[in-house]
């Protein structure tokens, strides 16, 4: 979940970078364009003060710096827009980086809390095995070796045989196979027809 959580959040990060990186690029242009208007301007008024040429010629500067000055205006206008754009673009980009943080810290703590839980298992079972090697080398090795066959192939090698149900797969035996059971020596092994599962009798088998 979390996996899928921060690949969301990626993508998403990404989408909000590309927007912001579009704006930097959209101010960068206006800002190029407003420093060519101020550049053509400073020449104008250079010869608009040197007051030489004719009179027609000296208007016309006067009315594109009309001009000039208005877009001037405009894209300055324009480029305050991409700003405020930008500084919500950019707050919506640190906010996910904020969560993505954030994510990346839970993820870490939670393989941290698996890798402790793993190492605890690891360690029970390696106390298990050696708790129960004394124990098998008590048993006959043809039964433990029986044992171990049906359990690889089905998880769980006996089960208890309680009120003549089966505690591995649950199901009730017949009135021939509880008889059958019945029959049996104490030391003999005896099996779930249905499971194949090793069955422990007790005092609650129900025989």
């Amino acid at each position: 979940a979390l996996a899928r959580e921060l690949s969301a959040l990626e993508d998403e990060r990404v989408r909000a970078q590309v927007a912001v990186d579009d704006l930097d690029r959209d101010i960068a242009r206006m800002e190029k364009d407003v420093e060519q208007v101020r550049a053509r301007k400073e020449k104008d008024e250079a010869r608009l003060a040197a007051g030489s040429g004719p009179a027609r010629e000296l208007e016309a500067l006067q009315h594109e710096l009309v001009s000039l000055n208005r877009r001037q205006s405009d894209l300055e206008d324009s480029e305050l827009e991409l700003m405020e754009q930008r500084e919500t673009a950019q707050s919506v980009l640190d906010g996910v980086e904020q969560r993505l943080a954030e994510a990346r810290d839970k993820r870490a703590a939670t393989e941290q809390r698996r890798d402790e839980s793993l190492a605890e298992i690891a360690k029970e079972e390696e106390f298990k095995r050696t708790s129960r090697q004394p124990l098998a080398d008590d048993l006959p090795a043809d039964l433990v070796t029986l044992y171990d066959r049906i359990r690889a192939d089905t998880g769980l090698g006996a089960a208890l045989l309680t009120a003549g149900r089966c505690g591995g797969c649950r199901l009730e035996l017949s009135g021939a196979d509880l008889a059958r059971i019945r029959k049996a020596d104490p030391d003999d092994v005896v099996r779930c027809e249905e499971c194949r599962r090793i069955m422990v009798r007790t005092n609650e088998s129900g025989l």
